[in-house]
């Protein structure tokens, strides 16, 4: 039987790969580094989801960007003290964007909360050691587009605060969102387009996520190697946004694809963020969790990446 035009993208990938794995195993050596992004933990003190973490074998955790407001998020001491406890290092911070800080936004007001929500972000990631910061060019929950303009507003708001990503050492990673939850800037190459259109060395690198890539992607994995090195953290679930190992992703692919372009390196991460099924995850982040639930959800997810993992590497 005739293979499916996306086994013929498998088949490649995987020769590839152990092509390197035959011809260059010292390239393999390094694991891929886990993170988790906390932000769907909801309301839970940082020290319980560092101890979850910690517990299971997850050195780095990617922060929820929840410095809303000067009076708001996390305190810079208390959460450098709490990451030294417990010996985890920050991948990076998750920044939330809605349309009250929207950087495409048609009114200022929201366009100029997007400039001072990234200003505080950049400056805590820099000073807890994280190495980026994820951005959406719109806000996320507004799948209509204000105008024909809305890409050339938040080009022209990001590149005013380029140089301050430069200046902190903190990379700017936009993340294409699948279009039932943003207006513009749904697929990897969307986000190169707009990356080149602001122009700025402070902004240039992608923070892909599997759940909107399995919407928006001709192949996923393929997505990744053209990706190459601009790729700087991806975010995990499965097919249905639940643990790893409960959808259909194929995700020996994925991390095959992942080794091919070197992604086993200081700086690079791979986070889940299993959010669950449904268009809008985000109340989440503002409810009390099931500890249990989140224990589950965090053992089963890290259990099986590293089990696949060290399948495809034996």
């Amino acid at each position: 039987m005739k293979i499916q035009n996306y086994e013929k993208i498998n088949h490649e990938i995987k020769s590839k790969f152990e092509e390197l794995k035959e011809k260059h195993p010292n390239r393999l050596k390094k694991k891929l580094n886990v993170s988790w992004s906390n932000w769907g933990f909801g309301l839970e003190d940082l020290e319980d989801s560092l101890t979850r973490l910690k517990q299971a074998g997850v050195n780095y955790i990617e922060l929820h960007g929840n410095h809303y407001g000067d009076d708001l998020g996390y305190n810079i001491e208390e959460t450098q003290k709490l990451l030294k406890k417990y010996d985890i290092k920050v991948s990076g911070v998750c920044g939330m964007f809605s349309a009250e800080n929207d950087l495409s936004s048609n009114s200022h007001i929201s366009r100029q909360a997007a400039i001072d929500y990234i200003r505080r972000e950049v400056e805590f990631t820099s000073k807890i050691g994280g190495h980026y910061l994820l951005v959406v060019p719109g806000a996320v929950g507004r799948p209509n587009k204000y105008d024909d303009a809305e890409f050339y507003r938040s080009v022209q708001t990001l590149k005013l605060l380029a140089p301050l990503f430069k200046k902190h050492h903190v990379k700017a990673a936009i993340e294409p969102i699948r279009s039932a939850e943003v207006s513009f800037i749904h697929t990897f190459e969307d986000a190169k387009r707009f990356i080149r259109a602001v122009g700025h060395e402070g902004v240039m690198h992608i923070n892909g996520d599997l759940y909107h890539m399995q919407s928006e992607e001709a192949h996923i994995s393929q997505a990744i190697l053209d990706a190459r090195n601009q790729l700087i953290n991806l975010h995990l679930a499965d097919s249905n946004r639940r643990a790893l190992g409960e959808g259909f992703l194929d995700i020996d692919t994925v991390i095959m694809a992942l080794y091919l372009i070197g992604f086993n390196q200081d700086g690079k991460f791979v986070t889940p963020e299993p959010l669950g099924p449904g268009g809008d995850p985000y109340p989440a982040m503002n409810s009390i969790p099931n500890k249990d639930e989140l224990n589950k959800l965090v053992t089963q997810t890290i259990d099986y990446f590293r089990e696949r993992e060290a399948e495809l590497l034996k």
